[in-house]
C-alpha cells in the first residue's frame, strides 16, 4: 500500500513508550515527519531515535500537556521546523484507579482532570489555532477510552469521568471546526498491551489470563492495532467521519 502521510507532519503526544511510541513508529513507517512530544525529555528521544534508525524524520520535544503554553511552544516548534501540522494525536493521559470515589484523594481527581481533559484541551486549541493558518486544514485524533462514554467498573470513577470528558469534547469540537477543514475524531482503546494495563503486582502472563475470561476477543489488543485505528481516522480514507469515537476494545463494550 502507498504511504498515506508522505509529506505530510503529524504530532504526537505521550509518544515516550506504550501506545504513543507505536502511533510515532506508525507514522513514521507512513512517510509522515514526526514530533514525538512527552514530558520526559529522554524517552521522547527514544522514539524518536527509533523513527531515524528506520530512515525517518522525527523530532522530539519535552512539553506538559497540562501547562498551556508549554502546548502553544510545542506546536509552534512543529510548525516552523516543518512548515505546518497536518495530523495531531492527542494521547497523552494517565490511569489511577482502584478506589472507590469516597475514598478517592483529591489530588488523584486533580490529576486525571488535568492530564486527561485539560491536556486535551490545550492540545486541541493549539493545534487548531495552527491549523486555522495553514491551507488544507488538518486532522486530530484524541485518545480516550473504552471506560468513559461506553464502560464503566468499580473503582475507576475519576477516569471513567476524565475519559467521557474526552468522548464529549471531541464530538462538540469535531461540530465547531469542521467547517474550517479540521477534522476531529477519538480512539477509544481497551486493554492494551502496555503497562498502562497491568493491575498491580500483575504480569503479562497474569494480564493475559485476566483478560482471556473478560474480554470476547480473548486478549489485550495490540499497540499496533490501535495505531492502525488512529492512522485509519488521520487519514483521508476517513475524510467524511466527524466526531466519531471508535472503539477498539475486544468487544468488552459491545
Amino acid at each position: 500500500m502507498p504511504a498515506r502521510f508522505t509529506d505530510q507532519t503529524a504530532l504526537v503526544t505521550g509518544a515516550g513508550s506504550g501506545i504513543g511510541r507505536a502511533l510515532a513508529l506508525a507514522f513514521a513507517d507512513e512517510g509522515a515527519r514526526v514530533v514525538v512530544a512527552g514530558r520526559t525529555a529522554a524517552t521522547v528521544e527514544e522514539t524518536a531515535t527509533l523513527i531515524r534508525k528506520e530512515g525517518g524524520t522525527a523530532l522530539a520535544v519535552a512539553a506538559d500537556v497540562t501547562r498551556g503554553e508549554e502546548v502553544r511552544g510545542l506546536v509552534r516548534r512543529a510548525a516552523e521546523e516543518f512548515g505546518g501540522l497536518d495530523v495531531a494525536v492527542n494521547n497523552a493521559g494517565v490511569f489511577l484507579g482502584g478506589t472507590p470515589l469516597a475514598d478517592l484523594p483529591e489530588g488523584d481527581w486533580h490529576t486525571l482532570l488535568d492530564v486527561n481533559v485539560t491536556g486535551v484541551f490545550h492540545s486541541l486549541q493549539a493545534e487548531i489555532a495552527q491549523m486555522r493558518r495553514q491551507s488544507g486544514g488538518g486532522t486530530i485524533v484524541n485518545i480516550a477510552s473504552n471506560y468513559g462514554a461506553h464502560l464503566r467498573t468499580s473503582g475507576v470513577a475519576a477516569y471513567v469521568a476524565s475519559k467521557a470528558a474526552v468522548s464529549a469534547l471531541t464530538r462538540a469540537a469535531a461540530l465547531d471546526h469542521i467547517g474550517e477543514g479540521i477534522r476531529i475524531n477519538a480512539v477509544s482503546p481497551g486493554p492494551t498491551a502496555t503497562t498502562m494495563s497491568l493491575r498491580p503486582g500483575e504480569t503479562e502472563t497474569d494480564r493475559a489470563a485476566r483478560v482471556s475470561t473478560t474480554s470476547p476477543l480473548g486478549r489485550v489488543s495490540t499497540t499496533d492495532e490501535i495505531a492502525a485505528a488512529v492512522l485509519y481516522l488521520a487519514s483521508a480514507d476517513a475524510a467524511s467521519v466527524i466526531g466519531a469515537d471508535l472503539v477498539v476494545d475486544g468487544g468488552a463494550s459491545a
